[in-house]
Formats: C-alpha cells, sequence, structure tokens
C-alpha cells in the first residue's frame, strides 16, 4: 500500500501542529515531575530515596520497620514527605558526626 507525498507531508502538516498546541498548553517541566501534598511538601518515591542515599530497597524497608523514616502508601506505592526525609538525614548525620569525632 502506497500513499501519495503530499497527502503523507498534509497529515504530518496536521500532527506537528497538533504537537505545537500541546507544547504551549503543557510546557515541558524542569526534570521528573514529583507530586506535591497539599501544604507544598513534595513526594519522594523508593526509588528517588535510594538513589538520594545511596541505599538498597531493602535498607529503606528496615527504616520503615523500625519507624525511623516515615512513609505514605498510596496505590500500594510508597512515598515519603520530603521534610520527613530531611529530619530523618539531619538526626542519622549527627549520630555519624558524633561517632566520628571519638
Amino acid at each position: 500500500m502506497f500513499i501519495e507525498k503530499e497527502y503523507f507531508d498534509g497529515w504530518m502538516q496536521r500532527i506537528m501542529e497538533r504537537f505545537d498546541i500541546l507544547e504551549k498548553q503543557y510546557p515541558p517541566s524542569q526534570g521528573k515531575s514529583r507530586p506535591l501534598l497539599p501544604d507544598g511538601d513534595m513526594l519522594l518515591d523508593n526509588y528517588d530515596l535510594c538513589q538520594m542515599l545511596n541505599v538498597s530497597k531493602r535498607t529503606l524497608q528496615r527504616y520503615r520497620s523500625s519507624g525511623e523514616l516515615p512513609f505514605q502508601m498510596i496505590y500500594h506505592k510508597t512515598y515519603y514527605k520530603e521534610s520527613d526525609v530531611m529530619h530523618f538525614i539531619e538526626t542519622h548525620f549527627s549520630k555519624f558526626r558524633n561517632i566520628n569525632k571519638k
């Protein structure tokens, strides 16, 4: 099955016009978009947190099970509030600083 070049070019032009309209309506975001809570706090998922802390998913599970790291389950997916993660980092890094000073 073959189509004429002018017919094909016409369709491609219409598709590109639609892309231009969509791009104006939804400008590209910087990086990965993350869900925000009503208070403006960002939610991080397991992948984000593993990359940020350079730990495994099992280590995150240990932190959750021990209650050291608060989390929320949304549609069977685990999320962490950015403010909770920052507090977790501050408390745990201060422990390591005290150990290294001895």
